[in-house]
């Protein structure tokens, strides 16, 4: 049995413990919002995940110092725009215990992946990265999940992998941490794409060419990045891209799929109601696709359509009156 902390009580979050807890460790969740810890604690319930029911052994908190005494490890998973700011928060009760980031984004404002935020404010952290194909409604009720855990530190993998495994989870290893991060980052832009493409009523063979040519995309970038070539036709990448492209699930496929039935993202993010990463990240992959000097098409396209009012319609075309290349 292992003591683990979990940081962030959203839908992930709360699917994760709920994981973890049926493999009877105990499970401590850090909140900011006193409101969540009391239904977690007193309902056994999740706001957004209707279908779950919290275990016992599942305890939520609101004080950082109480969710992480004793624990074994920390699974990080808030929105990506908050990971430096709660880091900070909590980094004094770190020491030598592993950072798991279960998060899928980018710092905005530096351009930089999780890991590297965690490592400028704690350089000593053991960081690792899960990710993968995981929609949390489904994990939250142990529908079979294929997952994907790197480090540097071998020690890291083999304790993810030895706690989360079971029937219901298989985890998979990896020493690419830059690679499965970004897999699971620049996913949610395509992701973003296949929405739109549902909004203006496009059928099976543009999703399978958004979804062929968006793995291009991503892959290009996230190994001028560091990442692996390898790592993006595995669970982080491909995988990932297929579930959240596909499935009604996919908060960042139904964000997409309101801008193209003509909504604003303002009128987005609040019937969504859940922090929708994928529009940060559209912003971010158009900056480091610049920076970097990469071909982008379909990134640069949706990020016109989100900021320079390019009507998706048109932004289809011209994407398929684009010049001719070789594949």
């Amino acid at each position: 049995m292992k003591k683990i902390a979990i940081i962030g009580s959203g839908s992930w979050g709360v699917a994760l413990a709920i994981h973890l807890a049926s493999l009877k460790n105990e499970i401590k969740i850090w909140s900011f919002s006193e409101e969540e810890a009391k239904i977690i604690n007193e309902e056994k319930k999740c706001k957004f995940l209707p279908m779950a029911v919290i275990p016992e052994n599942v305890k939520c908190y609101t004080n950082f110092e109480e969710t992480l005494k004793d624990v074994d490890f920390i699974l990080h998973v808030t929105p990506s725009k908050f990971t430096r700011q709660i880091f900070r928060d909590y980094k004094k009760y770190v020491g030598n215990k592993p950072v798991i980031i279960c998060s899928k984004g980018f710092e905005k404002e530096s351009l930089k992946t999780l890991d590297e935020v965690i490592l400028e404010e704690l350089p000593t952290a053991r960081v690792g990265a899960l990710s993968g194909p995981s929609h949390a409604e489904e994990v939250c009720v142990a529908v079979p999940t294929l997952l994907v855990v790197a480090s540097k530190d071998s020690e890291v993998v083999d304790l993810i992998q030895d706690t989360f495994m079971n029937n219901k989870m298989r985890i998979y290893a990896s020493d690419d941490v830059k690679g499965v991060e970004l897999g699971g980052a620049l996913k949610n832009i395509i992701a973003f794409c296949a929405g739109v493409a549902a909004g203006i009523n496009l059928g099976d063979n543009t999703f399978a060419a958004l979804i062929t040519r968006g793995l291009c995309e991503l892959t290009k970038l996230g190994v001028a990045l560091g990442g692996n070539k390898e790592t993006f036709y595995g669970l982080s990448g491909l995988g990932d891209l297929i579930v959240t492209c596909l499935s009604e699930h996919s908060r960042n496929r139904r964000a997409g799929l309101m801008i193209g039935q003509g909504k604003s993202i303002e009128e987005t993010r609040k019937e969504t109601g859940m922090v929708i990463e994928s529009i940060d990240n559209i912003e971010v992959a158009y900056e480091l696709s610049k920076k970097h000097n990469i071909e982008m098409p379909i990134v640069e396209t949706v990020y016109k359509v989100l900021y320079e009012n390019l009507d998706p319609k048109q932004a289809v075309e011209n994407l398929m009156t684009r010049t001719k290349k070789m594949e």
